[in-house]
C-alpha cells in the first residue's frame, strides 16, 4: 500500500551568517559614530571651550614674561596648570586631538554626502505618483495653451527646472542649491582648519618694540624680538632677511583726546642692500615679500642722562610703557647696574647700583599730584622718578622684567629708596652721594608684530566660499513638481471632449512658506502657454 506524505514540505535551510569580527565590528561602529553630523557639532564645541584657557590665561608663545609672573602670583597653582599643557593650550596634546577629531568627522561626513549629491545631480527627476492630488499642492488645467508635454517641458526650461519627459508625464525638479550650499559650507570649514594648521606649522610671528634711531634699528633675528614663536616646520635661519629704522612716526589726536589717526615711517633695508622708505598705519601693514609688519602700539622713551660720583656719566633711552591710560601716562625703570665703579680699583661694591622708576607724562598737570597725563601728546613733558641704590639682584640668576624693579630686593631691604622727583626737559636732579641724573627729552617708540602666516589666504578664501554655501543652504529651498496630460474621449459626453486635461501637483522637500505662489505661477504659465514669460523678456530687452 502506498502511502501519500501531505505534510507541508520543510523550507530550505538558510544559510548560516558570517558573524563579523568583534574588532571589525567595533571600529565600523566607531567610524559611523565619528563621522556623524551629531559627533562633528559636539566635537565643534569642546573645540570652542577648549580655546576658552587660551584667552584666559597668559600664552608662552605671545608673552612669556606673563607666563613667569603668574608663577610667582600662583606658586601652587601654576605648575599643575604647566603639566596639563594650559600655558600652550594651542600647542597641547588634547587641545590637538579635538582638532583632529574634528577634521576627520568632517572629512568623513562630506566626502559621502557630495558622493550622494552628485548622483543626485546627474539623475533624473523622478516619475510622477500615480495620486497628485494626495500632493501638498494639486491644480488641473483644462484646455491650456501648453497642452502637450513638450510644451510643458519648453515653459518649466525656461524657468530654470530640471525636467524629464516620460510619455504623457512631465518631472521637473530645482533647489539644489540647498545641498550644494550644504557641502561648500563643510568643505569650506574643513579648508580652514587646513589654513590654520599651515600657518600653525610653517607660520611665525614676533613682537618688537623699536625706538627712533639709526642706533635702534632693528633686523628680523630671534634673538632681537622681546618675544617671537616659529612653527615647528620653521627655523631661525628661514627668516627673511630685512632691517627697520623708526624715522619719524605721528600720531594725531582730537581737542577731546581721542586718537584720530597714527603713521609710522621707516626705512627698509632688504635682502639685496637698497634701502626704501615706506610708512605703514594700524589698519595699512607694511608687506615686505613673505612678511607683514603690524602696527600696535607706541609711546615714548625718556632719554635720561646719570652722572655717578666718579663723574663717569651713562645715557640710556628707556622705553616706558603705558598704563592703558587714554593720555599715555606711562610706566618704567632706567637701570645703571654699572655706575658707581671704582676708578682706582676698577671695583664697585654691590650695594651701588643705581635705579630710577616712576612715571612719564606727556602732558604733566601745573601742580601735585603728579599721577596722570593730562593729554597723549607732549605739551608739558614731564617726569617723575623714584631713585633705588643698592643691589638690584641683577646676579641672582631669576628672570624678571626690564620694565619693573624687582620688589624682592626691596623687601629684604638690599634695594633703598633714596630720593624722588619731578623733572622736566633740561632739568637736573641732584642726589644725596653727589650724583646726578638729567632729563634730556623723549624719542617716540612703536610697537610692532611681524607675522608670516602662508594659511592666511586660504583661510580668506575658505571664509569667503563657507559665507557663499551659508547663503545658499539657508535661503534655497529644494522642491518638484509634476504634470500629467489626459486626452478625454470625444464620445464620452464631457464638456471637454477631445481636449486636453492636464492635471499638476507640487512637493516642497523643505519647509518652504513661498511654494504655494511658486506654484500658482507655474500653473498660470503653463496655461498661457508661456506667453507672460515672453512677453516680460521682450520688455526687458
Amino acid at each position: 500500500m502506498t502511502t501519500v506524505d501531505d505534510r507541508p514540505a520543510s523550507p530550505p535551510a538558510e544559510a548560516p551568517r558570517r558573524r563579523t569580527h568583534p574588532v571589525l565590528a567595533l571600529l565600523r561602529n566607531s567610524w559611523r559614530q565619528l563621522t556623524s553630523m551629531r559627533t562633528a557639532l559636539i566635537l565643534l564645541f569642546l573645540l570652542a571651550v577648549a580655546a576658552i584657557p587660551g584667552s584666559v590665561l597668559p600664552q608662552r608663545g605671545v608673552n612669556p614674561e606673563k607666563v613667569n609672573q603668574y608663577f610667582v602670583d600662583h606658586p601652587d597653582l601654576a605648575p599643575k596648570l604647566d603639566r596639563i599643557g594650559a600655558f600652550e593650550v594651542f600647542g597641547s596634546i588634547w587641545f590637538s586631538a579635538i582638532y583632529l577629531l574634528l577634521f576627520t568627522s568632517l572629512i568623513g561626513c562630506v566626502l559621502p554626502r557630495m558622493r550622494d549629491h552628485l548622483r543626485a545631480l546627474r539623475s533624473r527627476p523622478p516619475a510622477a505618483p500615480k495620486r497628485l492630488e494626495r500632493l501638498p499642492q494639486h491644480a488641473v488645467l483644462e484646455s491650456p495653451a501648453a497642452a502637450d508635454p513638450a510644451a510643458i517641458a519648453a515653459v518649466l526650461r525656461r524657468r530654470r527646472w530640471r525636467v524629464e519627459v516620460r510619455g504623457n508625464e512631465v518631472s521637473a525638479e530645482k533647489g539644489y542649491l540647498k545641498e550644494t550650499g550644504n557641502l561648500l559650507f563643510h568643505t569650506s570649514l574643513v579648508a580652514v582648519l587646513l589654513g590654520v594648521a599651515l600657518g600653525s606649522w610653517y607660520g611665525w610671528h614676533g613682537n618688537k618694540l623699536l625706538v627712533a634711531g639709526e642706533e635702534n634699528a632693528f633686523c628680523n633675528t630671534r634673538q632681537q624680538y622681546a618675544e617671537a614663536k616659529l612653527g615647528p616646520r620653521v627655523d631661525s635661519a628661514d627668516l627673511p632677511p630685512f632691517c627697520l629704522t623708526l624715522d619719524d612716526f605721528d600720531a594725531r589726536f582730537l581737542p577731546s583726546g581721542q586718537p584720530e589717526s597714527y603713521r609710522a615711517t621707516v626705512t627698509v633695508d632688504e635682502r639685496d642692500g637698497a634701502t626704501r622708505q615706506a610708512g605703514f598705519s594700524v589698519n595699512s601693514p607694511l608687506r615686505l615679500g613673505s612678511a607683514n609688519v603690524y602696527l600696535l602700539g607706541h609711546g615714548y622713551a625718556p632719554i635720561l642722562k646719570y652722572t655717578d660720583k666718579y663723574g663717569r656719566s651713562q645715557t640710556s633711552t628707556v622705553p616706558f610703557l603705558t598704563t592703558g591710560d587714554a593720555n599715555l601716562t606711562s610706566e618704567g625703570l632706567a637701570a645703571f647696574p654699572d655706575a658707581n665703579v671704582d676708578p682706582k680699583t676698577g671695583k664697585r661694591a654691590p650695594d651701588q647700583q643705581v635705579a630710577f622708576e616712576g612715571l612719564y607724562l606727556p602732558t604733566a598737570p601745573e601742580s601735585a599730584p603728579f599721577a596722570e597725563s593730562q593729554y597723549p601728546t607732549e605739551r608739558n613733558p614731564a617726569v617723575v622718578l623714584v631713585a633705588y641704590r643698592g643691589n638690584l639682584g641683577l646676579d641672582a640668576g631669576i628672570p624678571g622684567s626690564v620694565y619693573q624693579l624687582d620688589q624682592r630686593q626691596v623687601t629684604n631691604g638690599k634695594l633703598k629708596q633714596v630720593g624722588n622727583k619731578k623733572l622736566a626737559p633740561g632739568e637736573t636732579w641732584a642726589l644725596d652721594d653727589g650724583s646726578t641724573l638729567e632729563f634730556l627729552g623723549t624719542k617716540p617708540y612703536i610697537t610692532l608684530s611681524v607675522r608670516h602666516d602662508p594659511g592666511q589666504t586660504m583661510m580668506l578664501g575658505a571664509c569667503v566660499v563657507l559665507l557663499a554655501g551659508l547663503m545658499g543652504s539657508l535661503f534655497a529651498r529644494r522642491r518638484r513638481v509634476w504634470f500629467r496630460v489626459t486626452t478625454t474621449d470625444p464620445g464620452s459626453g464631457s464638456p471637454t471632449n477631445g481636449s486636453s486635461l492636464v492635471e499638476a501637483g507640487g512637493l516642497p522637500r523643505t519647509e518652504h512658506p513661498g511654494f504655494a505662489d511658486e506654484f500658482a505661477q507655474l500653473a498660470a504659465a503653463v496655461s498661457d502657454g508661456g506667453r507672460a514669460d515672453r512677453r516680460a523678456r521682450e520688455g526687458d530687452e
